[in-house]
Parts: structure tokens; C-alpha cells; sequence
């Protein structure tokens, strides 16, 4: 486990408070005036989701949390139980709860490989591929001079995931989104 000094500590790194994971979401080092400089930074528990501030000193060492990775192949959702299986073995599967996985989950399609993430023993969060693509299902057709909110409609994906996109997308286009916005990239 290594010790991260205070500017050490940035965005998408990963650090052990009180004994828990935390992802860092953002950092900005600066200085006051003629004091010292500080870290401050937003952190979010890996185990909870809940997100927090933290300000380090340039006298602070934080511990590096040891983040393993581990491939499996997504199966399928049932009752907010997500069944994942070792992408090789389909009959070593094991199930993790919703409030683990985090809102991406909804945009993967069953088969696909992820990396689990592991502190320990114990499965805390999903890598997902950043940008996935998905069939349009149900799409409501475009009203003309209907932009007055900004020119978006509501779409049915093929993961049942609703999502706003553009007027121009139809039923049965395939289209790119981004798993960790949520929002729409473009038309495939």
C-alpha cells in the first residue's frame, strides 16, 4: 500500500479514510495568501456512494487504497439483484445488490464484459466501458416547431433506459451514450 502526499492526491485517484475506500472526483491545490498550500478535494465513498469534502495540508499522507480489477461478463437484472458470472465460467456466478453498481448499470446490455472492482474480499463498484451503444426501441415522432424546449424528445432504449436525445432520432436507430453522464453522444 503506498502513502500519497497531499498533491498526490487528484481526480481518479484512489485513498483509505477511516478505514473505507474513496474515489477522488475533484482536487484544486492552492494557496492562501502566505499560508500553505492545501488540497481540497471532493471524495466519494466507493462502499456508500455518499460524497464528501476534505481539504489536506501539505503535512498530510494519505494511504493509497488497493483497487483490484476484475473481469465478468454481465448476465442479467432481476429484483435490483444484477447476476454477473467469470467471463469464461458461466456457471461461477454471484449476484450484487443495486446501491453498488451505480446508475450505468441501466445503459449495459446483458453479455457484456465490465471490471469489478474489489477492496479486499469485497465487490465495492463497476468500471464500465465509458461510451456504449444502443438501439432505439420506442421513439415518439418528431412535432413540427415543437423546440420550444430546447428540441429534445424521451426515448425507449433497448436496455429499457429512457433517455432525452435530439428530435431527429427514430425508432431502431442505433445511438452512443455516455455511461458515466448519462447523456447522448451521437447517432452510430
Amino acid at each position: 500500500m503506498a502513502i500519497l502526499e497531499y498533491n498526490e492526491i487528484t481526480v481518479r485517484s484512489y485513498i483509505v479514510v477511516e478505514g473505507e475506500p474513496y474515489e477522488v472526483i475533484d482536487n484544486h491545490i492552492f494557496r492562501m495568501q502566505q499560508r500553505k498550500p492545501q488540497n481540497k478535494t471532493k471524495l466519494r465513498n466507493m462502499i456508500s456512494g455518499r460524497v464528501m469534502d476534505m481539504t489536506f495540508h501539505a503535512s498530510d499522507k494519505v494511504p493509497e487504497a488497493d483497487i483490484e480489477k476484475k473481469e465478468a461478463k454481465y448476465l442479467y437484472n432481476t429484483k435490483g439483484e444484477w447476476w454477473f458470472c467469470a467471463p469464461n465460467n458461466p456457471s461461477d456466478r454471484y449476484k450484487i445488490e443495486l446501491d453498488s453498481l451505480g446508475d450505468g448499470m441501466k445503459f449495459v446490455k446483458p453479455n457484456t464484459i465490465v471490471d469489478l472492482l474489489m477492496f479486499g474480499e469485497r465487490i465495492i463498484g463497476v468500471r464500465l466501458p465509458v461510451k456504449v451503444e444502443l438501439k432505439v426501441t420506442e421513439a415518439h415522432p418528431a412535432v413540427k416547431g415543437n423546440t420550444a424546449k430546447g428540441g429534445n424528445k424521451l426515448v425507449v432504449l433497448e436496455t429499457g433506459a429512457t433517455l432525452d436525445v435530439p428530435m431527429f432520432i427514430n425508432e431502431g436507430d442505433v445511438i452512443r451514450v455516455n455511461t458515466e453522464t448519462g447523456d447522448y453522444v451521437e447517432r452510430v
